[in-house]
């Protein structure tokens, strides 16, 4: 039964995390420790393969419709690996409790400038040839199942999206979260990408960066196979379902759902910089 409630728990996290774009982990951390009385160190490593499984079980659906955008996420990656292996290093050296400021602060503004950008705009204007999307070939199209019409969109302020992705793997690697919440907003906000495109390239990101410490925690000890395991299992199916339910899903509509999550974790981390932890210790 434990197996199964396990499961349960990984797909529903998933599943949420597929449509907004996120690591399931962020969800399934809080579930482990609190839920199932899980010690802390294995609910992350069980985290950490949940969200390879998150991200391989949705790529395929997102590859298939066209949404995620390949190129960008590879160059993006580079800047958000290079974060994450520096967070590495600072672990231990910056406060906690000021990363948890921070990052509710982060996750408050980029709530604000995506609900700003609520309407998604065609840009009909000839792509910039001197810049990095242009050099790079950044600039794409997709399908949108809604209105059933190809959209073609712009990549927009190259070397800010780096710096943001920069950022977003530094602080994921010193609060031991997923990247995808900052990932979006900064894909959304300063590369000017339809929603639906962060989240798939979200997705496509977040298994790489996961699979590069996931080694590291299994030579810890800290992956337990019989949580692991079940966690796996439905994280896959849910990411899957949460990959339908993205490309089925009006544009606006998932803004706001986004939106809505990032205000909620945003007042989590805060109460956390000040030692009071709702969803978790």
């Amino acid at each position: 039964m434990e197996i199964l409630w396990l499961s349960v728990a990984a797909f529903g996290a998933s599943a949420l995390g597929g449509v907004l774009g996120m690591a399931s982990g962020i969800f399934i951390v809080p579930i482990l420790t609190l839920v199932f009385g899980v010690d802390i160190h294995v609910a992350i490593g069980a985290s950490i393969v949940s969200v390879i499984a998150c991200s391989c079980g949705s790529a395929a659906p997102f590859l298939k419709g066209r949404l995620t955008n390949i190129r960008l996420a590879i160059v993006l990656e580079t800047a958000t690996t290079l974060g994450a292996l520096t967070g590495v290093f600072l672990i231990g050296i910056v406060s906690t409790s000021l990363l948890y400021g921070l990052f509710a602060a982060i996750l408050a503004l980029s709530a604000k400038q995506m609900l700003v950008r609520r309407r998604e705009v065609v840009d009909a204007n000839a792509p910039n040839v001197k810049n990095w999307a242009a050099a790079l070939r950044l600039h794409s199209s997709f399908p949108d199942h809604v209105s059933g019409q190809q959209v073609p969109y712009q990549v927009a302020r190259v070397p800010l999206g780096m710096v943001l992705m920069y950022g977003a793997g530094l602080i994921s690697a010193l609060l031991g979260i997923g990247s995808g919440v900052l990932k979006i907003p900064a894909m959304d906000t300063a590369l000017r990408l339809p929603i639906k495109v962060s989240s798939a390239t979200s997705n496509f990101m977040i298994g790489v960066t996961a699979a590069a410490s996931a080694g590291a925690y299994f030579v810890r000890g800290d992956i337990d196979m019989g949580i692991a395991g079940p966690i796996a299992l439905g994280s896959v199916v849910g990411a899957l379902v949460g990959a339908r339910l993205l490309m089925g899903l009006p544009a606006d509509k998932v803004r706001i759902f986004f939106v809505i999550v990032l205000a909620l974790l945003a007042v989590q981390m805060l109460l956390s910089a000040f030692g009071i932890h709702i969803l978790g210790a």
